[in-house]
C-alpha cells in the first residue's frame, strides 16, 4: 500500500487525500486547527497537530515510513514552519524518498501587466506573502540541490471548487463586482489540482516546477456575472477599482495581471483540464 505524509490537510490537499484513499493509500497529514482533528481521523486519515515551535511528536523516524511527501502549509511571517521545523528530518530520508510536492502560487511572479508567464519567466513577487512563498520555494530547491530532496513544485492559481466559488458567495450575499479594466487572471478547480498532483506522483520528475492553471484567464467581474446568470440572479452593482474598499488581502489580489501557461503540466503529466475555464466550473457546481 503506497503511504503519503500531508503537511497541512487543507482545502486542495485534503481533497488530494480523499482521491488517493479512494485509490488505496495510506493517507497520514497535519492541521493546525485541533477542531479538525476528530473528524479528520474519522475520514480515516492519521493526523497529527501542528504548531509553530512544536516538531512533530510523530518524529523523523515516522516520516522515514513514507516515501511520498506534500508540503501544503502556507509560510508564515516568520517564514516556512516546515522547513523550520523538519527541513533535516526530511532531508535525513531524501535516499529513500521518492517524490517531495510543494504547493506554491503563480502569485511568485508578480505583476507582468497581462503578458504570458510560464515556469521560466522571471518571479518579482509584488506582496510581502508572495516573496515569502518564493523564499520557501528557494529553500526546498538548496536543499533538492545539495541534498537530492526529489523536489516538485506546483504553482497554482486561484483555486475554486464545492464550498469554495462565486456561486456560493452570490447565495450568501458576499460577492461585489470591482471593476478594473485590464485585470485578468487564471482560476483552477481543485480536481484539476488533485489529478494533476496524482499524475506526478505516479510520474516523478524531481527538480521540476508546474504551473496548475486553466485555459482562459479573465477578470473577476466577468466571472461574477457568469455566476449571477446561472443562477438566475442580478449581479451586483459594479464598483470601480478606484471607489472599492477593498482589504489588504484583496489590494494584493487586484496588484497583479498575468496570463498563466499551463502548456509544461499538459506535455510532462499528460493532463487534460476536467475545466478548462471558469464556465465549465461554475456550470459543474451550479446548485
Amino acid at each position: 500500500m503506497p503511504r503519503i505524509f500531508i503537511f497541512g490537510l487543507g482545502y486542495s490537499a485534503l481533497a488530494l487525500a480523499g482521491q488517493l484513499r479512494s485509490l488505496g493509500w495510506e493517507v497520514a497529514g497535519t492541521t493546525r486547527r485541533e477542531s479538525k482533528i476528530a473528524d479528520l481521523r474519522q475520514l480515516g486519515f492519521t493526523v497529527y497537530p501542528f504548531t509553530r515551535g512544536e516538531p512533530l511528536t510523530v518524529g523523523s523516524a515516522a516520516l522515514a515510513d513514507f516515501p511520498y511527501i506534500l508540503h501544503s502549509v502556507p509560510p508564515d511571517d516568520l517564514g516556512d514552519p516546515v522547513f523550520d521545523l523538519h527541513g533535516c528530518d526530511i532531508v535525513a530520508q531524501a535516499p529513500q524518498l521518492r517524490w517531495f510536492g510543494y504547493l506554491s502560487t503563480t502569485g511568485v511572479y508578480g505583476d507582468h501587466k497581462g503578458a504570458v508567464v510560464d515556469e521560466t519567466s522571471p518571479c518579482h513577487p509584488t506582496s510581502t506573502r508572495a516573496a515569502m512563498r518564493l523564499k520557501t520555494e528557494q529553500q526546498w530547491q538548496d536543499l533538492q540541490k545539495n541534498c537530492g530532496l526529489p523536489l516538485h513544485i506546483f504553482r497554482l492559481a486561484g483555486i475554486y471548487g464545492p464550498g469554495r466559488n462565486v456561486l456560493r458567495d452570490l447565495q450568501r450575499g458576499e460577492a461585489s463586482q470591482i471593476v478594473k479594466p485590464g485585470h485578468v487572471f487564471n482560476r483552477i478547480h481543485v480536481a484539476d489540482i488533485v489529478q494533476a498532483l496524482v499524475a506526478s506522483l505516479h510520474k516523478p520528475a524531481p527538480s521540476n516546477i508546474y504551473n496548475l492553471a486553466d485555459d482562459q484567464p479573465a477578470s473577476s467581474d466577468e466571472v461574477l456575472r457568469f455566476g449571477a446568470e446561472l443562477l438566475g440572479v442580478d449581479a451586483p452593482t459594479a464598483i470601480p477599482f478606484a471607489n472599492a474598499a477593498l482589504s489588504p488581502m484583496a489590494k494584493i489580489f487586484y496588484a497583479d495581471s498575468k496570463v498563466v501557461a499551463n502548456t509544461k503540466v499538459k506535455h510532462d503529466l499528460g493532463l487534460r483540464l476536467l475545466y478548462p475555464s471558469y464556465r465549465e466550473g461554475l456550470r459543474g457546481l451550479k446548485p
